[in-house]
């Protein structure tokens, strides 16, 4: 029995983590992937849970010898998922989330069929401003670049599955949620997970 991957996207402020978290604290049975960054952690994050931080030259180490399901350089700092951990947990039948951005669902669309992918979309881009700023993690040039950054990423919507818009938290919340459960309950992985229960209520 395999797992199901999902993939969950965003824009920088557009909701991404928040959205995730929801997801974990109502769905117990799906793990999210932590993946590897050379970027410092900030106030509040702790190694294993929300990254693995790590010095570039491990990162480049891990890259070199092929460790990385998917890779990304984002603002400068580079990100990767670990390539031996996604097999493992999918093949132990275990519901994986990955939350990368777009150039990383990407790499990973292409190396893995049957994965699922949502985009999630800031109501307008005034309205993603105002999150970045609210952060108070950026000056307005840094801010500034990632508005332009995001209206790039944005045009990559089309290459996803579903598409949420993160007006109202709980809505988007719930859609995110919904969405994930829909996929886990589709037929093949229903057969695949009950197998003994069906075969027994024939």
């Amino acid at each position: 029995m395999s797992g199901a991957l999902f993939i969950v996207s965003a824009p920088s402020g557009g909701g991404k983590t928040s959205l995730v978290k929801a997801l974990l604290e109502a769905e117990h049975e799906v793990k999210l992937s932590v993946s590897y960054t050379t970027r410092p952690a900030r106030p509040g994050e702790m190694n294993g849970r929300d990254y693995h931080f790590v010095a570039p030259a491990e990162f480049e180490r891990m890259l070199e010898a092929g460790e990385f399901l998917e890779n990304a350089v984002i603002y400068g700092n580079r990100y990767g998922t670990s390539r031996k951990w996604i097999a493992e947990q999918l093949r132990d039948g275990c519901d994986i989330l990955l939350e990368i951005d777009w150039q990383g669902a990407q790499q990973v669309r292409k190396l893995m069929a049957g994965n699922v992918s949502v985009f999630i979309l800031p109501p307008s881009l005034e309205v993603l401003e105002q999150r970045l700023k609210g952060r108070s993690q950026d000056s307005p040039e840094a801010v500034a670049r990632r508005l332009a950054a995001a209206r790039r990423e944005i045009g990559h919507v089309g290459e996803f599955d579903y598409v949420i818009i993160n007006e109202d938290f709980n809505r988007a919340a719930q859609d995110l949620i919904s969405i994930i459960r829909a996929e886990r309950l589709k037929l093949s992985r229903q057969l695949a997970r009950h197998a003994d229960l069906i075969n027994r209520l024939k």
